[in-house]
């Protein structure tokens, strides 16, 4: 087998980059949850970084919020000690942002001037900070869709702003996976491949399913399961569906999202069959079953979620766990590419 040399520092740092995105997750859907997200109007990367620190900074924030939709239409009743709630949360949030772009970008600087990495490294490393400012700039387009007249975050939005941390911390992982992982030729993983994909783009569209459910706040309308009141296709869905209003309706990614989770169990059934069927050992069975119990425990967190009107503990839980299925299938599908390959040797000079 052929051993991977690597600088270790550089692994440790970028696992670190994907725990962070991972509590950015976290904190982003307590903040959809808990009202949060648009509690802070301004977008000032560098002057927002301290929070207000005394009683009259705390009412210029207060009444520059008052400017807004959110608190005209909906919260017109919130005290100054209101908004302090909702406000720390998108604070932290965007604290949290500021201190991942710090966390790549310092250590990136003193590994590229001490030449530690040149290459394929050094340009994946480049598209990942890309992609990380994208990121936090999808971020403040998301909020600016709320206010205008209407108080609510696109869902257009929401969603690419969840795709956007995942596709960060897909290109991380796949990075760390790329320095760490042997590399050794196995034909039969082939048999693998195409399911894996499906699995992976199956996980996909229904994460951002799940954003547009979140983003039209379409959980809380159909509380029941498996029937929607009663029937399995609602007849508010049939009167208020149209072509012109289809990616605009709750009911239907409702519906959408609740079904479409069945195929992704099916997808997932399939590969842990084929795993069985031709017997696969090590690696490939453990990430296997891993997937096949995450699904599992992903559904019954769905359909619970749900049925209990989306309290925040669940909603945040039920959306890191994709993130974390999403993960697995994205590392079976490393090893599936990787396995099928040549041996190759990565150098310290390739890095």
């Amino acid at each position: 087998m052929q051993q991977v040399t690597y600088n270790k520092a550089i692994i440790w740092w970028l696992l670190s980059g994907i725990l962070l995105i991972l509590a950015m997750v976290i904190i982003g859907g307590i903040t959809r949850l808990t009202g949060s997200g648009l509690s802070i109007v301004e977008w000032n990367v560098i002057s927002g970084t301290l929070p207000p620190l005394n009683h009259t900074s705390w009412l210029v924030a207060f009444e520059k919020y008052k400017q807004f939709p959110e608190y005209q239409k909906l919260n017109f009743a919130m005290t100054l000690e209101g908004f302090k709630n909702i406000f720390w949360w998108e604070y932290l949030h965007r604290l949290l942002g500021r201190v991942i772009g710090l966390v790549f970008i310092v250590p990136f600087l003193y590994f590229w001037l001490t030449k530690q990495f040149k290459g394929w490294l050094f340009r994946r490393l480049l598209f990942i900070l890309a992609l990380g400012m994208a990121q936090g700039l999808m971020g403040w387009i998301m909020v600016k869709s709320g206010l205008v007249d209407n108080p609510h975050v696109s869902h257009y939005r929401l969603a690419a702003h969840l795709c956007l941390a995942i596709a960060l911390i897909f290109a991380i992982f796949w990075t760390v996976a790329d320095l760490t992982f042997p590399k050794k030729y196995e034909p039969a993983v082939a048999k693998l491949g195409s399911l894996t994909k499906l699995a992976l783009l199956a996980v996909l569209v229904q994460i951002i399913l799940g954003a547009f459910v979140a983003g039209l706040k379409a959980g809380f309308s159909y509380n029941t399961f498996p029937l929607m009141n009663g029937a399995l296709y609602p007849q508010q869905l049939q009167d208020t569906l149209t072509w012109v209003n289809f990616m605009e309706n709750g009911v239907l990614m409702q519906f959408l999202h609740r079904w479409f989770a069945m195929a992704v169990l099916l997808v997932v059934v399939l590969l842990w069959r084929k795993t069985q069927k031709y017997k696969f050992t090590g690696s490939i069975k453990l990430l296997v079953t891993a997937i096949f119990l995450t699904t599992l425990i992903q559904v019954a967190l769905g359909i619970l979620t749900l049925l209990l009107a989306v309290p925040v503990s669940l909603g945040v839980l039920h959306q890191v766990v994709a993130v974390v299925l999403a993960g697995l299938v994205l590392t079976l599908l490393h090893q599936v590419t990787l396995l099928q390959k040549q041996p190759m040797r990565i150098t310290r000079d390739q890095l």
